[in-house]
């Protein structure tokens, strides 16, 4: 008797505390490493609006083809979209470059 009621509680406490924990959401823009200044303010005001609601922010830039000579123009198209959503978040990851995709991770600021 007394070990069922002591699973009972065990049970009951890891309940509580799955139901306070916070789940991650990780939303991704994407660009290409000559995207217009048009398409680019389009896709920050989209990064402001996910950083607002409290999900990470996973921007990247994937090099087609022979692309990938463009490595220089991917991060700074990068860091100019860290620059202008400093307010809103702070980067997590630097501009990393893996295979094709160079990507960079931004945490929402807490309020």
């Amino acid at each position: 008797m007394d070990y069922k009621k002591f699973v009972y509680e065990q049970k009951k406490r890891d309940k509580v505390l799955k139901a306070k924990t916070t789940k991650v959401v990780i939303k991704e823009i994407r660009f290409g490493p000559n995207t217009d200044d048009h398409d680019y303010d389009f896709k920050k005001k989209h990064g402001e609006k996910f950083l607002k609601e409290g999900a990470k922010l996973k921007a990247y830039v994937f090099f087609k083809g022979r692309s990938i000579i463009y490595k220089d123009q991917g991060e700074i198209l990068l860091l100019r979209l860290a620059q202008d959503l400093e307010e809103f978040g702070k980067v997590e990851q630097m501009p990393k470059l893996e295979g094709k995709r160079m990507t960079m991770f931004i945490a929402p600021k807490k309020k």
